[in-house]
């Protein structure tokens, strides 16, 4: 599988150095995708704004962009919170052909959720036309022990049955 290893640094320390930057960094394209409800968007802006929301607020589609160190070069990411609802699966082969790399998102307390990640490894992977392609399993809502129905070991061997994983990127 290709590599897509993500460094997370801020750079609020140095933003006037990336104004000037910024036009010549690369853009990286992280398209995070899974069901509706699973956490797709806590994630996401937790790792922008750091902040926790606890509301479920159904996505459509939104983009964040942060400059970050990328395989120990300065880039930016560009990360696309996707709707995770059946009603707007139209959509989903259109954003999956600009990605670069891909969060599969499932929760813990959803076993529907679980059994989707196939659906979508298999989707990328058509969609890009390839038989690998950077992704990572993200097991989400792990905090909710009296609800869990997929165990850690579960999601550890949906991991290595599609090399998803971080430890094997």
């Amino acid at each position: 599988m290709d590599g897509f290893c993500l460094c997370r640094k801020g750079i609020e320390d140095k933003m006037a150095t990336s104004a000037v930057l910024s036009d010549n960094l690369p853009t990286y394209k992280l398209v995070v995708v899974g069901d509706g409800g699973v956490g797709k968007s806590a994630l996401t802006i937790q790792f922008f704004q750091k902040i926790f929301v606890p509301d479920y607020d159904p996505t459509i589609e939104d983009s964040y962009l942060k400059h970050t160190e990328i395989d120990g070069q300065w880039a930016i990411l560009d990360v696309l919170d996707t709707a995770g609802q059946e009603e707007f699966s139209a959509m989903r082969e259109q954003y999956m052909r600009t990605g670069d790399g891909f969060l599969i998102v499932y929760s813990v307390t959803d076993k529907a959720s679980f059994e989707h990640v196939d659906r979508f490894h298999q989707l990328i992977l058509r969609v890009k036309d390839r038989e690998s392609f950077p992704m990572i399993l993200v097991a989400n809502k792990v905090d909710l022990m009296h609800l869990r129905k997929i165990s850690s070991e579960q999601g550890k061997e949906m991991a290595v049955k599609h090399n998803v994983g971080a430890k094997t990127q």
